[in-house]
């Protein structure tokens, strides 16, 4: 159903289209009975003041858009929700919509949000996707090796910071598991947790697209301690293969996670992962995307630090050095 327009209330009242504006805008003379009818008529149809009224007075919607690549991803509900409270606190409203992974469904997913009113697109993008040029100001949340990255969490630190917890524990030979070597952020993930082995640790690296989920258990029977994933999701699946495998967490295998899912305190063992500052990495993209609503030059990237979270995942399972070197 087509959104309801000032001149539809204008119409319905046998009145001009100003007098409508002046009314809802409470600026210019309007009778406060005749206000009031207005008001009553622009309610009865789903009229929304906040956006098409507010375009009309000022040449701006105060509405941004923002496209994330699977709400059923629990990780993007978390950051869409971080970004609608600083909208909030900005003044603006937010629309959200979902690429469904899909290449062409995002660019199709921006379009409809310019033409719904969107001053600007805060883009989460679908791993393996090109950012398409639009005819409306952009900031991207990806991760720093993404082209036209603006905000987002530190991946490389994340993954160096897990790997040191793991190596601390005493680990020597880990496997180091994602998803899909697709997604740029795991890649960096991955590059972090390679680049924080000490020189007595080794690693080997598996990626469940192609791999498949039984390179966890093979890995442990190949003297691997500690299984670092790229996701909390990962990591979920690489414990029920080891599950029915027989091999015990953290007893024969300390296991970790990224991004502290809803799920993840309440696993059997409680999962140990890294978390971002959804708040910060959304107060920078919202603050880079305004700037360029307004035609200013934005903040610099950014890349906000990720905090490691101990649980028994990987807690449970330390041993002596020697135990270690000796499996």
């Amino acid at each position: 159903m087509a959104q309801p327009r000032l001149k539809d209330i204008a119409d319905a009242l046998g009145i001009s289209v100003a007098t409508v504006s002046n009314a809802l805008g409470q600026k210019g003379r309007v009778s406060v009975e005749l206000a009031d009818r207005i008001r009553i008529e622009a309610e009865s149809q789903g009229y929304a003041p906040g956006g098409p009224g507010r375009a009309l007075r000022t040449g701006r919607s105060g509405m941004v858009g923002m496209v994330v690549p699977d709400l059923t991803n629990p990780l993007f509900p978390r950051m869409a929700q971080a970004l609608e409270r600083e909208c909030a606190s900005a003044g603006y409203d937010m629309l959200i919509a979902d690429s469904h992974g899909d290449s062409s469904a995002q660019d199709a997913a921006i379009l409809r949000l310019v033409r719904r009113g969107a001053e600007g697109i805060v883009l989460i993008p679908r791993r393996g996707t090109r950012i398409a040029d639009i005819p409306t100001p952009l900031a991207v949340i990806d991760t720093p090796s993404t082209h036209r990255n603006d905000s987002s969490a530190d991946h490389f630190q994340g993954g160096t910071a897990i790997v040191a917890h793991l190596t601390g524990l005493g680990h020597r030979k880990l496997l180091l598991l994602g998803e899909s070597a697709r997604s740029p952020v795991q890649t960096d993930r991955i590059a972090g947790m390679r680049a924080g082995l000490p020189g007595s640790a080794t690693a080997e690296v598996a990626w469940l697209e192609r791999d498949g989920p039984d390179v966890c258990a093979a890995a442990v029977r190949r003297g691997v301690s500690a299984i670092a994933t790229t996701s909390d999701l990962v990591a979920l699946r690489a414990l029920g293969c080891l599950d029915a495998a027989g091999i015990a967490v953290p007893g024969q295998v300390a296991l970790s996670g990224f991004d502290d899912l809803v799920f993840a305190p309440v696993m059997r063992p409680p999962l140990t992962t890294m978390i971002a500052d959804h708040a910060a990495i959304a107060a920078h993209a919202l603050a880079a995307l305004v700037a360029r609503i307004e035609g200013r030059n934005g903040p610099p990237a950014v890349r906000v630090a990720m905090t490691l979270i101990p649980r028994a995942s990987t807690l449970g399972s330390q041993k002596t050095q020697q135990e270690m070197t000796t499996c």
